[in-house]
């Protein structure tokens, strides 16, 4: 069984990090902490140079809801064209109508703006009213993917949802379980779920290197601790599936 496991990073030396534990494709965000962002252009061209694995960098113009006005909408669309032309492998986009029903107009013109690129649908999805609708019209404009918790907080709790996701997927569209996914469950998810690809953060922190620390904010993680991804992490996460 050939297994994809994708990791979420939030910088460059995550995204180092993630790349040197084997992983497989690379969700290239800014911002973890508000469920990323979309990454700079200096970020996202700096890993295409720098990096042979698949690269999927966030479309997401601001933290918060699913819901986007005509201005965000253009300034997403224009990320998109903006991967296509720095050469990455696919993006991870996710627009709701105030219903929760799956944005399907606007959706389906950034698929077409992104072709040949794949195109992963994100956890917007755990937000929206119907998720087996949802699916169906992710199916019919062309979307790879539905990263998901099976709309619940960790993919642990959403396990029922993501066996039947998978089900009625029927290889059409790839159903890629993640948040919460950790090698102590990763195993478990896959077995139940039948599911081949996986998405995880792995995230952690580690102390800055300065050595002159302000007084001030001696206590302040936000000055001090930077985001890190373990390589040996990330190698535990595939060696759990073996």
């Amino acid at each position: 069984m050939k297994y994809i496991i994708e990791i979420a990073t939030s910088d460059f030396a995550t995204t180092r990090s993630a790349v040197a534990g084997g992983a497989d494709r690379i969700e290239l965000c800014a911002n973890l902490a508000e469920g990323g962002t979309t990454p700079s252009y200096g970020h996202i061209k700096k890993c295409r140079e720098a990096f042979a694995v698949l690269i999927f960098p966030i479309i997401r113009v601001r933290g918060g809801d699913f819901l986007y006005t005509k201005e965000e909408y253009e300034i997403m669309l224009q990320d998109v064209k903006l991967c296509k032309d720095l050469g990455c492998d696919g993006i991870v986009i996710g627009l709701l109508n105030i219903d929760g029903s799956i944005d399907i107009s606007r959706t389906a013109k950034l698929v077409e703006a992104a072709y040949p690129m794949e195109v992963t649908f994100h956890r917007a999805f755990d937000r929206c009213k119907d998720p087996f609708e949802a699916l169906e019209n992710l199916v019919s404009i062309g979307c790879q993917r539905i990263l998901t918790s099976g709309q619940r907080p960790t993919v642990s709790e959403g396990l029922d949802l993501l066996v039947e996701l998978n089900k009625k997927a029927d290889d059409r569209i790839i159903i890629m379980p993640g948040s919460g996914l950790r090698k102590e469950n990763i195993k478990l998810i896959a077995e139940k779920t039948g599911c081949t690809e996986f998405h995880s953060s792995l995230r952690s922190k580690t102390r800055s290197s300065m050595q002159f620390i302000h007084p001030a904010f001696e206590h302040s993680e936000e000055s001090y601790m930077n985001n890190s991804v373990d390589p040996e992490e990330v190698k535990a996460l595939r060696k759990a599936l073996e």
